[in-house]
């Protein structure tokens, strides 16, 4: 294998923590990347602020730094290191910006630096619009009519000139945002403002909106020989309009002429070669099929979302073959399964992939469910099957909501056909569901193309498929004909939508189904650029192709798509989970359906099936491999959710028992154990209807909070102060969760919440750390900051913390990983919930105190004993700070309060050898840096006004001017703290929002608590988001602000490898 003469040490910029427009894909594509490169003899320096990803683990790279993607910091990292290379095209647009920055800004020069794979030209020819645009002209590619601005006054203008509606697209960005449609000159003015201050460059392209005509994508790769292939052509079933990161798609394309095709590719190459790029790139373009134009709409000069997805689809690693061609290996140097070597790649597959999104408006009360040209999907699915039906059904039961089919969702059976048609006019996410209705009740394919852009082909196979449902519905309250299931199966139908349906259970379809020899069947996809790989999709089209050994086997179940709630860290705990088996000995399994992840690379484990987590495929891939059990514990509450039918189906269940973790979920059950080991627990009741909740509430007393059995991320939780918020509370819940009774809990307020990751083996219970929240109780621990190892919480608290933790894992013979949280009030511990399997924390855990808890586990879930393994008591030098980030810039009309029910999409971790500068260093990884002078807004509620005084003084000292409301200033000079009085909106101006935007704010403290004032403030917020200022919304979070900005001004921010922390563990 030949290395690039004089390149020895190569940094590789990660993406930072997910958010929407760039999630776990980074992850896959950087964790591949370190990987390739190794294996070539390079060493590798990583850099990523992400503490949930495989990637910072301290094994993946030869050095990991787990700090903030900001100039300053990789500035420090790069003098420390001295890399000879900085490969940026595998982070992301993260990765992509900085490495931009780093050349622009002369750092990369002044150490001898330079850039492999994409150079620092072609970066500015593929993400600057008007560099872009030049170089489409010069290669006679058409192009939108269009022109770059970086003012809002000329933006109106050259709209004027192109005429409306026109599209804004902001340069230097990622998953659309800051851009849109706009319609008028008005919403022109509002967007390319908002565009511009998501540009790097303050730079936005005016477009002319090509709405409804075809948006076709292709994945190229080209090497320095300027060999290009074509990786994947994926077809967007959605028309242009609608981000591709929320279309959903089909690879190969299924209605584009071989034609069309060839000329897309033609184009791709020239634009690939022209702007220069070596490894992979996305170019997007629209096609109008009614005169034949083509138009090129952006490429990706790097890996993206699509990478991700044409990689999965098409068995080709296009991160690892990218970062081997960067490397220095060419196309023709890396094998091909089929025809020798790479450079002799072409796409094939006898089957058809469908990537389908996943949202999460139901987090964000008030947001707007409307696709457009910004991403609002937090995650996707991805399916494989012999025909488009059968993929696209797969896709459905894949997203986990519950669903299991198109049919039936919500009320929208209920609507009338215009209503149904009035819904579908503008892009959402359930526009797939609502279109299935309308054809149920006899809409024309005709219309409904003319209404939704959306090809005739797609519409008549959900026609077909609405006609098949109509005919298994003639049999309700019966199994099916003979005939008929079958034709259902080959089509894509689910055992559990069929069951569903028919109103007969999901096991007596599947005894029928197996009594007519209808078994799943399994065929491979061959992975290129290595040797003898593959992975597996069933299909009931097809016979089955995949052999199974005779080794010992554990198969492991994925999360599933992210989700806000179950996101990337149980992919994490999954991968470790199978490295460790691996180890063991055994053959691993895996079975997921996300694209995105690690999980479902080729090499993770031993056999990767990509399939939906449902009772019907699970349990085939169980009857056909007869592994030795099935981990469920570690893919979040996806496999939990069908571990009970699973057990029952005759599979052997590892680890924590089925009994057990329905024990911890089942609130009165759980309630008596406690009281049986003496854990004190706040009041508590169930309630099954509105009547019993009050009564229950009543008992209780008020606040309570609220919430229903069986979820994960706070779903559907809320603290609610009075009767009536209680009957508006129970008014939505009934949808969440029908079958199972409403949880109902005494609110501690103002209690201190922490958390207890454990491992235990039935006998003996391991706790690497206590993890103490920032945020008082009531914000979900999904979203509230926490610090590695307490400083809040006193010795003689820290062993009831740890003794009540061993009670309770030993009472609920916990065999692996369990997470438990506790608040304390008082002085008194009282624990508000037990899971007994992996928690969002284990990552972070495990990065902070250098404990692999997700190996140890494993090993436990397969017998061994803690008391054979090293888990004596560890000392920590240094503070781990998580904070999270959210996507309210997406979500502009929703304030950013945080409360019960989680709404962060991922995180970061600040690493110091104190807790206030290891906080500063997380809100500046989270991008909420914090300023070290100018004037602090300070506006508080009534019962918070104590609280914040030492935040106030704090900042005071640090030079800050305080300006504060009247109710908050009064307060404030009444203690010694002097302050500026601000107007609120309502009381005339200048006033707060004119403040912020003149730039004479720079952070933000603003606490809405209780059930007044909880909105009439938001505009406080929200402005603070718009213009980027850094902003808190409790008191503790305000203190530790104050803090981190205090010990900032006195202490140099220093950069140190995760490896180094490890080493000063004791």
């Amino acid at each position: 294998m030949s290395k690039i003469p004089g390149i020895n040490k190569v940094l590789i910029i990660g993406s930072g923590p997910i958010i929407i427009g760039q999630a776990c894909e980074f992850d896959y594509s950087g964790t591949q990347a370190c990987k390739a490169l190794r294996q070539l003899g390079y060493e590798i320096v990583l850099v990523n602020s992400n503490p949930a990803t495989i990637m910072t683990d301290p094994g993946m790279a030869d050095i990991t730094y787990i700090e903030p993607l900001t100039l300053e910091t990789l500035e420090k990292i790069i003098a420390k290191e001295r890399p000879d290379a900085l490969l940026p095209n595998l982070g992301g647009q993260t990765g992509l910006n900085l490495s931009s920055e780093l050349a622009q800004s002369g750092i990369l020069d002044k150490y001898g630096v330079q850039i492999i794979g994409v150079k620092e030209d072609a970066i500015k020819r593929g993400e600057d619009r008007t560099e872009f645009k030049n170089t489409m002209e010069k290669l006679g590619i058409g192009l939108p009519p269009s022109r770059t601005t970086t003012s809002v006054d000329e933006a109106v203008e050259i709209a004027r000139e192109i005429g409306l509606p026109v599209v804004i697209r902001p340069a230097y960005t990622m998953g659309g945002m800051g851009g849109g449609f706009a319609y008028t000159f008005d919403e022109v003015r509002a967007i390319a403002a908002r565009g511009m201050s998501f540009s790097r460059i303050g730079q936005v392209l005016i477009e002319k909106s090509v709405l409804g005509w075809e948006e076709l994508e292709l994945e190229v790769v080209r090497d320095s020989d300027n060999n290009m292939i074509t990786v994947c052509f994926i077809e967007n079933v959605d028309a242009m309009g609608v981000h591709t990161g929320d279309s959903y798609c089909t690879a190969p394309m299924l209605t584009i002429s071989q034609e069309l095709q060839d000329r897309l590719q033609d184009y791709s190459y020239r634009i690939v070669e022209s702007i220069g790029v070596i490894g992979g790139t996305n170019v997007q373009f629209a096609h109008n099929p009614q005169t034949g134009d083509v138009t090129v709409i952006e490429i990706n000069p790097r890996t993206s979302r699509s990478s991700a997805l044409a990689s999965k689809a098409t068995g080709f690693p296009i991160a690892l073959v990218s970062a081997k061609l960067a490397g220095g290996l060419a196309l023709k140097d890396i094998p091909y399964w089929r025809d020798g070597t790479l450079d002799k790649y072409t796409p094939s597959g006898d089957y058809v992939v469908v990537k389908f999104a996943r949202w999460a408006f139901e987090k964000f009360p008030g947001s707007v469910d409307k696709l457009g040209t910004q991403m609002r999907a937090v995650g996707e699915v991805m399916s494989i099957g012999k025909t488009y039906k059968e993929a696209f059904l797969k896709a459905i039961r894949s997203l986990e909501n519950g669903r299991h089919g198109l049919g039936f969702a919500k009320n929208f059976n209920d609507l009338s056909l215009d209503d149904i048609k009035k819904a579908i006019a503008e892009p959402t996410s359930e526009r797939q569901f609502l279109m299935y209705e309308a054809l149920r009740k006899g809409a024309d394919v005709d219309e409904l193309f003319k209404i939704t852009h959306i090809k005739h082909y797609f519409i008549e196979q959900m026609k077909e498929l609405v006609e098949l449902e109509e005919e298994l519905l003639k049999h309700k309250g019966n199994l099916p004909p003979d005939d008929l299931l079958v034709k259902a199966k080959k089509d894509g139908f689910g055992d559990k939508y069929i069951s569903k349906l028919l109103g007969v259970k999901e096991k007596d379809i599947r005894e029928k189904r197996l009594a007519l020899g209808l078994k799943q069947a399994w065929n491979a996809v061959p992975v290129s650029g290595v040797e003898n790989a593959a992975y597996y999709y069933s299909t009931y089209n097809a016979p089955d192709e995949v052999p199974v050994s005779g080794n010992k086997k554990i198969m492991i179940l994925g999360g599933g798509p992210n989700r806000i709630g179950q996101g990337i860290e149980f992919d994490y705990t999954c991968v470790h989970a199978t490295l460790t088996l691996r180890e063991m000995g055994y053959e691993t399994i895996m079975v997921n359906c996300n694209p995105e992840t690690v999980s479902t690379d080729y090499d993770t484990s031993d056999k990767l099936y990509f399939e939906p987590l449902t009772v019907e495929d699970v349990l085939s891939i169980y009857d056909k491999e007869k592994p030795e059990g099935i981990i469920v514990q570690f893919g979040g509450q996806t496999p939990l959710n069908i571990a009970s039918q699973l057990e029952e189906a005759g599979a052997k269940i590892l680890g924590t028992s089925v009994r057990s973790i329905d024990l911890a979920e089942n609130r009165e059950l759980f309630g008596e154990v406690m009281k049986k080991l003496g854990v004190p627990m706040p009041n508590a009741g169930t309630a099954v209807n509105l009547e019993e909740a009050i009564a229950a509430a009543n008992r209780i007393g008020y606040p309570v909070v609220v919430r229903p059995s069986y979820v994960l991320g706070g779903r559907g939780m809320e603290i609610v102060y009075d009767e009536e918020m209680l009957k508006r509370y129970v008014c939505g819940a009934i949808e969440i969760t029908p079958e199972a009774p409403m949880l109902i809990d005494k609110f501690l307020e103002d209690a201190l919440e922490c958390e207890v990751d454990a491992i235990a083996d039935g006998e003996q219970v391991y706790v690497p750390s206590i993890m103490e929240h920032i945020e008082a109780a009531g914000i979900h621990s999904g979203d509230s900051a926490c610090v590695i190892p307490p400083i809040g919480i006193s010795p003689e608290l820290i062993g009831v913390l740890e003794e009540f933790t061993r009670r309770i894992a030993i009472e609920l013979k916990v065999v692996g990983l369990m997470n438990i949280q506790y608040a304390i009030k008082d002085g008194v511990v009282y624990i508000l919930e037990a899971n007994p399997r992996a928690s969002r924390t284990v990552p972070l855990v495990s990065k902070v105190t250098g404990v692999s808890m997700a190996r140890i586990a494993t090993k436990v879930a397969l017998g061994e004993k803690l008391k054979n393994m090293d888990t004596a008591p560890r000392v920590y030098p240094h503070f781990g700070v998580k904070e999270t980030v959210f996507p309210f810039n997406m979500f502009p009309e929703v304030d950013p309060v945080l409360g019960p029910e989680m709404r962060s999409t991922g995180e970061v971790l600040g690493l110091a050898d104190s807790f206030p500068l290891a906080f500063f260093k997380s809100q500046e990884a989270a991008g909420n840096k914090l300023p070290l002078s100018g004037a602090a807004l300070i506006t508080v509620a009534g019962g918070d006004k104590e609280r914040i005084l030492p935040a106030a003084k704090d900042l005071s000292n640090a030079g800050f001017k305080i300006v504060s409301t009247s109710g908050t200033a009064d307060f404030l000079a009444s203690k010694g703290v002097h302050c500026d009085k601000i107007k609120k909106v309502h009381e005339g101006r200048p006033n707060i929002v004119d403040a912020i935007q003149n730039g004479e704010i720079n952070i933000v403290i603003n606490t809405p608590i209780g059930k007044d004032g909880m909105y009439d403030d938001s505009y406080i917020r929200k402005t603070a988001i718009k213009y980027k200022i850094p902003y808190f919304t409790t008191t503790d979070a305000g203190k530790a602000a104050a803090q981190g900005i205090l010990a900032a001004k006195n202490d140099l921010l220093e950069v140190r490898a995760l490896q180094s922390y490890h080493e000063d563990v004791k």
